[in-house]
């Protein structure tokens, strides 16, 4: 029988996710005693994560073009690195950061692992397998967000505009999942799609998240 797209994103989303414990900073801000610092510096790197992105982001949709179904994956997903960058400024603002603070902020390496491969992806990988790999770690990424804005609100006093950012993220839009199945069905039908380079994609997308998350706990 035909693989569908079904079948390859529900594989891919099975296969082994970080454990549970493995992102400490998520963990220590759920019980609070994650110090103020440390989402401070989360604002700060998400500016450069973000920037990076969009670009990335971009090129991928640029390189899809004239495969419609592919290219319409990742142009939304460039746009909306938009819109979490605008959300970013109440999140920094609520951590007592102000421009200044944004713009002279040195980003760390671990932090800046994860958009580097997204980065070496947009450049390097057949973009249907790159949409198999985000769409695994998009999965785990909006788990942390969720968690996020509720451990915000309830130990450390930030407001709902202050946890903007995290509620979007938390929120994946129903749309976005039926982009992906259309993005894998182009892909299988054009043979391109190669299922154990999109699997390494995303088990390595995903360590490079939990990279990010753990190198703010010293910060």
């Amino acid at each position: 029988m035909a693989r569908t797209a079904q079948d390859v994103l529900a594989d891919a989303v099975r296969e082994p996710a970080p454990d549970a414990g493995a992102n400490r900073l998520v963990s220590l801000v759920a019980d609070g005693s994650a110090p103020r610092s440390a989402i401070a510096a989360f604002a700060l790197e998400q500016h450069h994560v973000i920037a990076a992105d969009r670009t990335a982001f971009r090129h991928l949709a640029e390189r899809s073009a004239g495969r419609p179904a592919v290219e319409a994956f990742f142009a939304p997903l460039a746009r909306d690195e938009t819109t979490a960058l605008e959300l970013l400024g109440p999140l920094a603002a609520a951590c007592g950061l102000d421009g200044r603070a944004v713009r002279e902020y040195e980003p760390t390496p671990g932090c800046q692992a994860y958009p580097a491969y997204t980065s070496w992806l947009a450049l390097q990988a057949e973009p249907v397998d790159v949409v198999v790999a985000l769409t695994v770690n998009f999965a785990t990424w909006s788990g942390y967000c969720a968690a996020l804005g509720r451990a915000l609100r309830a130990h450390y006093g930030f407001d709902d505009t202050a946890c903007g950012f995290f509620d979007h993220f938390a929120r994946p839009a129903p749309e976005a999942a039926e982009r992906a199945l259309a993005a894998v069905a182009a892909g299988l039908a054009d043979g391109l799609l190669t299922e154990r380079l999109a699997h390494r994609y995303g088990r390595l997308l995903q360590s490079y998240e939990t990279m990010f998350w753990n190198t703010l706990v010293g910060a």
